[in-house]
């Protein structure tokens, strides 16, 4: 495993687990820990894979859902805010690199039919 692997993985562990002790707090307490170890599970494999944008957009959905939470509703609220911002933040980083991914599709086969013989 390489080092950009391992920091992949520790940013999935994070990020999920966060996400995930945020849904286990709204869900109750009993299936807190379910929540937990789903959202490490997944932060496992998603940093494993190379997800690095989308665990970022999931973190600063997080941050930013959690920061309105609290000027909009008040500290008692944040968790409910940072919930919702993690689910639009990894939301929109899904489309962001979806559209990413065709913009660089087109640029390399625009390239291509530039360089053909024909």
């Amino acid at each position: 495993m390489t080092n950009r692997t391992v920091v992949d993985i520790a940013l999935g562990i994070i990020v999920m687990g966060t996400v995930g002790t945020l849904i286990g707090t709204t869900m109750g307490g009993g299936l807190m820990p379910v929540a937990i170890l789903v959202g490490l599970g997944l932060g496992v494999v998603i940093g494993f894979l190379g997800g690095r944008r989308f665990l970022m957009s999931i973190l600063v959905g997080t941050i930013i859902g959690g920061l309105l939470a609290w000027l909009m509703a008040g500290a008692e609220r944040i968790w409910v805010g940072a919930g919702a911002g993690a689910a639009m933040g990894g939301f929109l980083g899904v489309q962001i690199s979806m559209l990413l991914d065709v913009r660089a599709a087109k640029k390399a086969a625009a390239e291509q039919a530039g360089t053909s013989p024909s």
